[in-house]
C-alpha cells in the first residue's frame, strides 16, 4: 500500500488523469553540500528550530512536522508526499537528492470547494523549510489538475537540495471536476492564479518567522499549467518575485492560439489518420497544420488515448459550458457530426462570452521580472509552435525581450515518463529545467546572463542515466528560435 501522509483523515481517490499535463552546471548529484552550514544560512540554530512558533498567515488549518528528510528520498517513506501526485512526470533515472532535514507544514486556506478528499477541502498547500537555508524561496503551482505534491520529484527535490525554502499549492481546485468550482466560466482557472499569489505572500511571512529575515529572492516555477502560473504571476505580480522558470507553460490568449483551437483539430483528424487508407495522408497534414510537428507521429496514439479528448472536454467545460448544454464535459470520443461533439468544436465561431471567460486568464507577455522558458520540440499536448513560440513573440512585442530567455529543447515532449518508453527518440526536460534554474540563479545573483535564446540540440549516444541528469542549454549547435 502506498504510504499516506499521517495527517490525512481519509484516503484519496485514485485519479485517472487530466495530466495536461546554459552551458552552466549539470545537476547530476544534488546534495546540500552546495549550501554551507553557517549561521547566516541556518537563521537560528538547531534542527527544526522555531517549529512551534510558525504560523501560516490566512491558513484555516495547518500541521507541522520535523523531518530528517524533506526530499522524496525521505518523504515517500514518512508519508509526507504522495507519489501518485507526481507519477509520470519524470524519467525513472532522474537522481534523487538527499540530506535535507527541516520542517514541513501542510494545511489549507479557507475555500468553499471540497474536491480534494484527503481533508475534504481544497486550497491545500505544503511549505518546506530546510535547516540549512540559502536565503531563497521557491513557489510552485501544480501541473494538470494534480495536488500540491505534484512537483516534488521534478522541482522540489532539486531546489530543496540547493537550500531553498519551498512552497506549493493545489491551486484551489484539483481533479477532473475542477470546472465545477466558481460562479462563472473561467473562475476556477482564475482562482489558480489567486492561490499562487496567496501562498507566495504567506510563505514569505513563514520564511521570515523561521529564519528571522525575509527571503533574499523569491522565484516562481512550474510545468504545464504550473508554467502558465509562472507567466501570469510575473505579468501581474512582479513585485512578489525576483524571477521565474516556465517549463512548457500553457498559453491562454483571447484570440488564440489556445488549446481550444488545436485539440479539436487533432480529435477530428487523428481517427482518419489512424485508420489508414484513403484520407490518411490528408489527415496527417491536418494534424501538422494544427501544430503537431512532423516527427511526432509516434506519440499521437498515446495522446489520442490519454490527453487530447479529456483535456479538450474539461477545459472547454470550464470556459464554454454552454456548448453542450446540460451535458457535463461533453461525450468522450464522439465522432464528428454527433450533436455537441467536442471534435467539432470551433473556438473562432463561439459567442463573445467565451472570449470574456478566456480574458479572465489570458496572458499578455508583459513580464516584469526575468523569466526562462523551456519547451520540448516534440510536445504533443501543447505543441511548441502554438504555445511557447507564440509566448516568446508576445514577450518581445511587449518590449520585455531583455527579461526573457527561451530554449526550444529538441526531442523533448510534454511528460518525461515517455522518455522511458521511447529512449531512442526522446530526451527528458527534467535536467534541462534544473540547469535553467541554476542559470536563473546566476542571472539574478551574479549578473551572469544566460546564453541567447535558441534551440538546444538533442544529444546523441548518451546513456539513459546521463541523459536523465545532464543538460547543457547550449544553443550554438542548432538552429535559432523561430521568429
Amino acid at each position: 500500500m502506498r504510504p499516506r501522509p499521517p495527517f490525512r483523515s481519509s484516503p484519496r481517490p485514485r485519479r485517472r488523469g487530466a495530466r495536461a499535463a546554459l552551458a552552466l552546471s549539470a545537476l547530476t548529484a544534488l546534495t546540500t553540500s552546495a549550501v554551507p552550514a553557517t549561521a547566516a544560512t541556518t537563521g537560528s540554530a538547531g534542527h527544526c528550530a522555531r517549529q512551534a512558533q510558525l504560523r501560516v498567515p490566512g491558513a484555516e488549518h495547518q500541521q507541522s512536522a520535523c523531518l530528517d528528510e524533506l526530499t522524496t528520498a525521505g518523504t515517500v517513506a514518512s508519508g509526507h508526499t504522495d507519489p501518485a501526485d507526481w507519477a509520470g512526470l519524470t524519467p525513472k533515472d532522474l537522481a534523487v537528492p538527499s540530506g535535507v532535514p527541516g520542517i514541513q507544514i501542510d494545511g489549507y486556506f479557507p475555500d468553499t470547494s471540497t474536491t480534494n478528499h484527503g481533508w475534504q477541502h481544497d486550497a491545500q498547500f505544503v511549505i518546506r523549510l530546510p535547516d540549512r537555508w540559502n536565503g531563497g524561496l521557491v513557489v510552485a503551482g501544480t501541473p494538470g489538475n494534480r495536488e500540491q505534491y505534484a512537483n516534488d520529484r521534478a522541482i522540489a527535490d532539486a531546489v530543496l537540495a540547493r537550500g531553498y525554502a519551498y512552497a506549493a499549492t493545489d491551486k484551489g481546485t484539483t481533479g477532473l471536476a475542477f470546472h465545477r468550482d466558481g460562479k462563472a466560466p473561467g473562475d476556477a482557472i482564475a482562482e489558480w492564479n489567486d492561490r499562487v499569489t496567496q501562498l507566495t505572500r504567506a510563505a514569505r511571512a513563514v520564511v521570515a518567522q523561521r529564519y528571522h529575515r525575509p527571503p533574499a529572492r523569491t522565484l516562481a516555477t512550474g510545468m504545464s499549467n504550473g508554467g502558465y502560473l509562472v507567466r501570469w504571476q510575473l505579468e501581474n505580480h512582479p513585485e512578489l518575485y525576483d524571477g521565474g522558470v516556465d517549463w512548457e507553460g500553457t498559453l491562454w490568449r483571447t484570440d488564440g492560439p489556445n488549446l481550444l483551437d488545436f485539440l479539436p483539430k487533432a480529435m477530428r483528424a487523428y481517427p482518419v489518420y489512424a485508420a489508414g487508407g484513403e484520407g490518411a495522408e490528408a489527415a496527417r497534414e491536418q494534424l501538422h497544420a494544427a501544430g503537431f510537428p512532423a516527427g511526432s507521429e509516434f506519440l499521437w496514439p498515446y495522446h489520442h488515448k490519454v490527453y487530447w479528448d479529456l483535456t479538450q472536454r474539461l477545459y472547454r467545460e470550464e470556459l464554454d459550458p454552454g456548448f453542450d448544454g446540460p451535458t457535463e464535459a461533453g461525450t468522450p470520443y464522439c465522432l464528428p457530426g454527433t450533436p455537441a461533439c467536442d471534435a467539432d468544436y470551433d473556438y473562432a465561431t463561439r459567442p463573445e462570452e467565451v472570449r470574456r471567460a478566456v480574458a479572465k486568464i489570458a496572458l499578455t507577455g508583459r513580464i516584469g521580472k526575468p523569466l526562462i522558458t523551456l519547451h520540448g520540440t516534440l510536445d504533443t499536448l501543447l505543441p511548441i509552435g502554438e504555445d511557447s513560440d507564440v509566448y516568446a513573440r508576445m514577450v518581445r512585442e511587449a518590449g520585455r525581450g531583455a527579461l526573457h530567455r527561451y530554449y526550444r529543447v529538441e526531442g523533448g515532449t510534454h511528460t518525461d515518463s515517455l522518455v522511458d518508453v521511447f529512449p531512442d527518440r526522446l530526451r527528458p526536460l527534467s535536467p534541462c529545467y534544473r540547469t535553467a534554474f541554476t542559470a536563473l540563479e546566476g542571472w539574478l545573483t551574479k549578473g551572469h546572463r544566460p546564453p541567447a535564446s535558441g534551440t538546444v540540440a538533442q544529444p546523441a549516444g548518451q546513456d539513459p542515466v546521463t541523459l536523465a541528469n545532464v543538460c547543457a542549454l547550449d544553443t550554438t549547435k542548432a538552429a535559432g528560435t523561430p521568429s
